[in-house]
């Protein structure tokens, strides 16, 4: 029998190469607002090399070092060593969940987010009842006044991220074939992902126009569900590989050929490239992973879509995902597809590299070391002046929305293309603003007039539901 006392399964040597130099520490989201050795990627391989050497116990206090790690890999990045911290955290977390050193209302309230945010229509059956609160006076109310404290920090924390929701946000309107416009330059999936699905569909339907504005039909398999991403970074393993091996099955049912099976959510695609090791090689989707992004900037924009483009009214500010850019290694593509759009104002943060604070559920389960994440990552933003701020996950969206209050918008940078192409109109505005469509097999979609193409010259924020006052219609 395996002592409590012990982590078996840890990758052999994995640790090895830790010097204790210190340079990880001010990469470190946890140490930054801790201020704690033991809530440092430093600190936390001193413990593993503790436990396994039989002089520290590993109980509930150690253990709760290890689940104030945000798993945002700014510390691999950072290293000289070349220490996978990475594959340590990934080992280590199943270990915890085995051992049980959270409290009860700790462990019932992770079960609940599993058995919940992973599974759409789970999802939606929860938010229904929300609907007639969220984006209303009555939830601003609730904020305002503090009832929402009431409920405990964790549940303060849901329902501050809570987005105004909208009639996609119930039902998938997307068409499962989305033929391409023009000359036809390839074929992919999309992964539609299950929080953005419910709190920003608006992304998924401004990414399906842009590639197929770009030549590309994309596909979208009505059975796929969850990546898995949210169980993975809770470690949850059997959750994880069940529901991988599912959406393997669901892209690779696909007929014909396809160039990649694409995503439009960092935390999606950082888990879903990890497949192989997840999966042991069993199960391989049939086409390459990539994040849209990543394929739009290899493929390169079309011609008669650049040709589409023009200028947004306000400076943009650069978000980078932890998963993006630390996990994919995915930082000068995003930036090559924005500078495509003419005069773009491009602004950087000073601590691009620093975790917002999401995390998957962190922001949940660890709400006020997240919630001082996200208002440092806010102050960071806001302070480039820019209107707008570019992100790529849905995670990080919504923990940045709440953050930065009115201060400026969050938007992908698929839904900043396609407005500036007049192609997709921004949330809250009404459909068909633009000069293309989605179309396809699939039920009638209301909504999908074409207007003429003086229409893409028109203001890419589309009607006076935005914040911005720089370019409105009458």
């Amino acid at each position: 029998m395996v002592s409590p006392t012990k982590l078996p399964g840890l990758p052999a040597g994995a640790a090895d190469p830790c010097v204790h130099c210190g340079f990880c520490l001010p990469t470190c989201a946890s140490y930054r607002v801790l201020a704690s050795e033991m809530d440092s990627p430093r600190g936390r391989i001193h413990a593993l090399r503790a436990i396994e050497a039989g002089e520290l116990e590993l109980d509930a206090t150690v253990a709760s070092h290890f689940d104030t790690c945000l798993g945002c890999y700014a510390c691999v990045s950072a290293c000289p060593s070349g220490v996978r911290y990475d594959q340590l955290i990934e080992a280590t977390r199943p270990k915890l969940n085995q051992l049980q050193h959270r409290s009860s209302w700790q462990i019932s309230f992770r079960q609940l987010l599993l058995q919940v945010l992973p599974y759409p229509r789970r999802l939606r059956a929860l938010l229904q009842p929300l609907r007639a609160y969220a984006g209303t006076p009555l939830q601003a109310f609730a904020r305002r006044s503090g009832l929402t404290r009431l409920f405990g920090p964790e549940v303060e924390a849901m329902e501050q991220l809570l987005p105004a929701l909208a009639p996609e946000s119930f039902n998938d309107v997307l068409p499962t074939i989305n033929p391409a416009t023009g000359d036809r330059r390839g074929r992919v999936a999309l992964l539609l992902g299950c929080v953005q699905r419910c709190f920003d569909p608006a992304v998924s339907i401004a990414t399906v126009k842009v590639l197929q504005a770009n030549g590309f039909e994309v596909v979208i398999p009505p059975d796929q569900g969850c990546c898995g991403a949210v169980s993975h970074h809770q470690g949850e393993l059997e959750l994880t590989r069940q529901l991988a091996t599912d959406l393997v099955k669901s892209m690779n049912g696909v007929d014909g050929d396809l160039d990649a099976v694409l995503v439009a959510a960092s935390g999606c695609g950082h888990t879903m490239k990890a497949y192989d090791e997840l999966l042991k090689g069993d199960v391989q989707f049939r086409a390459p992973v990539l994040d849209v992004q990543e394929f739009l900037a290899d493929r390169g924009l079309s011609a008669t879509f650049t040709s589409q483009l023009q200028p947004l009214p306000e400076a943009v500010a650069m978000h980078d995902a932890c998963h993006m850019i630390h996990g994919q290694n995915i930082q000068a593509q995003p930036r090559a597809l924005l500078r495509a759009i003419p005069g773009i104002q491009l602004r950087e943060a000073i601590e691009a590299g620093v975790c917002c604070g999401s995390a998957g559920i962190y922001n949940l389960v660890q709400p006020d070391e997240a919630a001082e994440l996200g208002r440092i990552k806010a102050d960071d933003l806001s302070s480039t002046g820019a209107g707008v701020v570019a992100s790529a996950n849905i995670g990080c969206t919504l923990q940045l929305r709440r953050h930065l209050g009115d201060r400026a918008e969050v938007l992908h940078p698929m839904q900043l293309l396609a407005a500036s192409a007049g192609i997709h109109p921004l949330p809250g505005v009404a459909q068909g603003v633009g000069t293309a469509e989605v179309s396809g097999k699939g039920e009638d979609r209301p909504g999908s007039g074409r207007r003429p193409a003086a229409a893409a010259s028109r203001c890419p924020w589309g009607n006076t539901s935005t914040r911005s006052t720089r370019c409105r219609r009458n």
